[in-house]
């Protein structure tokens, strides 16, 4: 689009619905719409199953980088200025030409495999280098399909194009849904995709869910798996000490006497198993655990882990009580 959605003039000229100008005009912010230029490319989301070779990018305008916002997982702020609002590193220059960027932090570092400060690069329409500096990143954005640049570099890099294909529109939540179908119907002709970011942020936490439930599944079967090879091992041990058992026995031990040393033993070297195994674990996820952006479910590994430790102690009654059921008579005449 060329007209502006800000103004009376612009929303007149796109032929806009007296409900959408309303609904506009009492979205409460100055301005209501933050129009961003677009630099058509790869969708470098976790929609994409390929690896972007040219990601979409996006020029913001002086006035969404003004207002600040969003959570940030890191960035390159060194003033107090950039401290309180990282998207001012969007006007920082480089010596070498380099032109500051910023991404979501899940797009940068899984698909396109780059850390901050790093740099992206591709070639403009007119075969020129461009490289885009990672001078901040966001965490769980909007973003994610995408790089942001200021609307001052984007007509450097990319003077050919022109007009806004990308908008944002602060309006209070009691009226997005109205002004959600108000714009699809008015903007039908344009081709427009009207989108809430609730919805946007939902498609990319599907696709993130979809892999933890894989990932669950699969250690659910890794645990299933496991729990019937103690079992196996414990029978073996147990069958295997049947003479000893059988001399306990003899000497005077109680069935339920041998029982308990028995499963001691085991209890005690899968709690110490447990312990080393979750201990390094957690050294592990140690990083994760200390970021601004951790979300990391505590109560949902300690279950884990009492599920392990429940189905390992089920698993060592069961093969006990069944190698204690054998008779011991020809185990202690062997002994």
């Amino acid at each position: 689009l060329t007209a502006s959605l800000n103004t009376e003039s612009g929303r007149d000229a796109l032929d806009l619905g007296v409900e959408t100008k309303e609904l506009l005009a009492k979205t409460g912010e100055a301005p209501p719409v933050h129009a961003f230029r677009v630099r058509p490319g790869d969708d470098a989301s976790c929609l994409n199953l390929y690896k972007p070779e040219s990601p979409r990018i996006l020029g913001a305008p002086p006035g969404f980088i003004g207002r600040g916002g969003f959570a940030w997982s890191g960035s390159l702020a060194e003033s107090p200025a950039e401290l309180e609002n990282p998207w001012l590193l969007l006007d920082r220059q480089f010596d070498d030409g380099a032109i500051a960027a910023i991404g979501d932090m899940n797009t940068v570092m899984w698909i396109l495999h780059k850390g901050l400060g790093q740099d992206v690069e591709l070639v403009n329409d007119e075969g020129e280098l461009i490289k885009l500096r990672l001078v901040g990143l966001l965490t769980h954005s909007i973003f994610q399909g995408e790089l942001v640049v200021s609307e001052k570099n984007f007509l450097g890099a990319f003077p050919q194009l022109s007009g806004h294909g990308w908008f944002l529109i602060d309006a209070p939540s009691e009226r997005t849904a109205a002004l959600e179908r108000a714009l699809r119907t008015d903007l039908a002709d344009y081709g427009a995709h009207v989108q809430t970011t609730g919805a946007l942020l939902a498609g990319y936490k599907q696709v993130e869910n979809t892999y933890l439930s894989t990932f669950q599944i699969l250690g659910g079967l890794g645990l299933l798996l496991g729990t019937l090879g103690l079992a196996v091992v414990l029978y073996r041990n147990v069958n295997e000490r049947r003479g000893e058992l059988a001399l306990l026995r003899a000497v005077g031990f109680s069935r339920r006497a041998i029982s308990v040393l028995i499963f001691s033993e085991t209890a005690a070297l899968l709690a110490a198993g447990l312990i080393v195994g979750g201990g390094s674990a957690l050294l592990a996820v140690t990083p994760q655990l200390t970021s601004s952006d951790s979300e990391v479910s505590l109560l949902g590994l300690v279950l884990t882990l009492v599920a392990i430790l429940a189905s390992g102690l089920m698993a060592s009654l069961l093969s006990l009580r069944t190698a204690l059921r054998a008779p011991l008579l020809p185990a202690l005449r062997a002994q």
